[in-house]
């Protein structure tokens, strides 16, 4: 727990951390949430200080002894003096030019530990610990570990896996600069250091012993914020002890100085070294006085060589109280590449921090020389911007460092993750695209289908009106015509005459209503609502004068067909009854339905004459309708004939 959380501390600096922590798993989030991400993170790209790698010759940082493996216990410690209240420790990494890969990390160590403690407390409070899975590589931005307010005197980096260093190969542990901020002072400025590892280390030109501490930091600092400004450079004669005096306006309690050097050049290579303008030996006064009759000294410092400089200069110093702060040149540095001209003196920025505030902004600037045709102006020593913009505080300018680096980590993620995202997408529209067109094409299916089955339906309703008309309407006419003839021939027996006219009035009512059908094609209920009673009175009334036998079988399921297929069935068998009263000269007829094992089958067999012509056209018309099979042959070993009708199972259930 400790490590992930500090891995998520170390990226972000306060205020950001909330929002880093409370963001959802990338695979996780929406594509809106995604697109807003990238927005962000592009948006604060935007407001952050930039990696502009320091260039020239200049003091790297500290390093210890080499190794040939990375297994090793080295560490060095800071002796921070008094005790501080710690907010933020910030590890600078030394960096490399990389041919294939840019500026790089190097001798950064592969899993490593921070502690903080107070005095004789050796053990101390374990700060921040990284491994190798916490991704803190490749990297060259600083590494920022919160400390809350932590009371220390000393802190120790501890590595337990070293790295190699692309020079020889060699396993090293190595930094630019570590800082520990209270407030916005760097408690760890120009303090002791001591490295372990048990055996001596080998001096090297750029790797002092305090170069950890020294205040010099690989980049320059490029924020992306304000107007550029040129650094103050005199180009004139500066006299015997050339001096530029700050006045600050009121008295302030000033505890360090920041001397932003001469910017090198923006040209590749570079005009002049980092050097230019700075003299060897400063001195450094303040006073209450305008004269300097108070004069106190502040500090007094010799830069004179390049590892003694770099971008800035921070120098601290017991706290004074003054309001005017000269800074004399005490002895002046020649430009390496004009021998032969006079020394210069310039720098691009004076800070003066009283609280960690910088009072000399904005403030007004004195020389003690001529300054007269230089096209560099003494205000720009106090306008709080250098070549490239705003000149940030230490700590905010790190911080954004930091955020830099874990924002354009995050970013391919985020990119590579909405590319999956609209490569989804794009899939996903597709295959709606071929859907809607499949169905745009089953849609045209089905109307021409509902059209070819409207049109099928009213060939069908036609031909079941002339099939009614000719087998229903002309079997009851049919009837009529045989109870009229018997009728005349009863005309003596008056009990017999009213039976055959009262079913000859029943057949009439039974005609209307057969008509009114052919007309509505709409069934009424009474209309051949039980099949098998239908089947029997339509022997009955056909074959009055006939020996006639019915048979069924599965009467249950015959009761469950649909109306409109009952129909159908009574109309076949009554179309084959009269058939046989017309043309066989049968005198006994015999009928079996059956309807089990999803079939039905219908047998009306006679012993008449038999079938000159094969089917009747009526009966296969009436087939057709039921989409059955019929068929006809001889009634077993009589001359009378049989025909068959069976309609199969249909897919849809039973005879739907």
């Amino acid at each position: 727990m400790l490590r992930m959380a500090t891995r998520l501390f170390t990226i972000l600096p306060a205020g950001l951390v909330c929002a880093a922590a409370a963001a959802a798993p990338l695979e996780h989030s929406s594509l809106t949430a995604l697109e807003q991400r990238l927005a962000e993170i592009d948006r604060q790209l935007g407001h952050l200080a930039n990696y502009n790698p320091s260039g020239g010759v200049g003091a790297i940082g500290s390093r210890s002894r080499s190794y040939e493996t990375p297994d090793q216990k080295e560490w060095l410690e800071i002796d921070l003096g008094a005790p501080a209240l710690l907010d933020q420790i910030v590890v600078v990494p030394a960096i490399r030019r990389d041919g294939v890969n840019g500026f790089q990390a190097d001798g950064f160590p592969a899993a490593f530990r921070v502690r903080a403690g107070t005095g004789d407390d050796r053990e101390g409070k374990i700060v921040a610990e990284f491994g190798r899975s916490d991704g803190l590589l490749p990297r060259i931005a600083p590494v920022v570990i919160p400390c809350h307010g932590l009371p220390a005197t000393w802190i120790r980096l501890e590595a337990t896996e070293l790295s190699r260093r692309e020079f020889d190969a060699k396993f090293v542990l190595q930094f630019s600069e570590i800082l520990a901020f209270s407030g916005e002072e760097n408690a760890a400025l120009h303090r002791p250091v001591k490295y372990g590892g048990g055996r001596e280390r080998a001096p090297a030109p750029g790797w002092p012993e305090a170069g950890v501490v020294d205040g010099f930091l690989p980049y320059l600092m490029a924020t992306a914020a304000g107007a550029k400004s040129v650094a103050y450079l005199s180009s004139t004669e500066l006299g015997e002890r050339p001096t530029l005096t700050i006045d600050l306006g009121a008295s302030y309690r000033l505890s360090r100085l920041h001397l932003h050097a001469v910017d090198q050049s923006d040209t590749v290579p570079q005009t002049h070294v980092g050097d230019l303008g700075i003299p060897q030996v400063l001195r450094v006064e303040g006073a209450d006085a305008a004269d300097f009759s108070d004069a106190r000294l502040l500090f007094e410092s010799r830069y004179e060589t390049l590892y003694d400089v770099g971008p800035v200069l921070t120098e601290k110093f017991p706290e004074v109280s003054c309001r005017y702060v000269r800074l004399a040149a005490v002895r002046m540095n020649r430009d390496a590449p004009f021998r032969a001209g006079p020394p210069r003196l310039g720098f691009a920025e004076i800070e003066l921090f009283s609280q960690g505030r910088n009072v000399a902004l904005g403030r007004p600037v004195t020389a003690n020389f001529s300054t007269d045709g230089t096209t560099r102006s003494l205000a720009s020593l106090t306008d709080g911007r250098n070549f490239y913009g705003e000149i940030l505080p230490f700590r905010t300018w790190l911080n954004q460092l930091a955020l830099r680096h874990e924002l354009e980590r995050q970013r391919p993620l985020v990119s590579a993750e909405l590319s999956r995202r609209y490569a989804e997408q794009k899939i996903n529209i597709t295959r709606l695209t071929s859907l809607a067109v499949v169905l745009a094409l089953g849609v045209v299916v089905i109307v021409l289908v509902n059209r070819s089955r409207q049109q099928r339906a009213v060939e069908d309703t036609r031909k079941r009106i002339a099939a009614d008309l000719h087998d229903e309407l002309g079997a009851d006419l049919h009837a009529i015509g045989l109870l009229s003839d018997l009728a005349v021939a009863a005309q003596g027996a008056p009990e017999r005459l009213r039976d055959l006219l009262q079913r000859m009035r029943a057949l009439t009512e039974h005609t209307g209503k057969a008509a009114r059908h052919c007309t509505n094609l709409i069934e009424a209920q009474d209309l051949h609502g039980d099949l098998v009673n239908d089947m029997r009175h339509t022997s009955e009334r056909l074959l009055a004068d006939l020996e006639h036998q019915l048979e069924f079988e599965g009467e249950a399921r015959l009761r469950q067909l649909k109306p409109r297929r009952r129909v159908d069935l009574l109309l076949f068998y009554q179309e084959s009854l009269m058939n046989i009263i017309r043309h066989s000269g049968a005198t006994r007829v015999h009928t079996r339905l059956s309807a089990v094992d999803g079939q039905i089958s219908l047998t009306v067999s006679d012993n008449g004459r038999g079938l000159s012509g094969g089917v009747p056209a009526s009966l296969k018309r009436r087939a057709r309708l039921l989409n059955g099979e019929i068929c006809a042959g001889a009634a077993g070993s009589s001359s009378g004939t049989c025909i068959m009708l069976r309609i199969e199972r249909r897919w849809f259930g039973f005879l739907l």
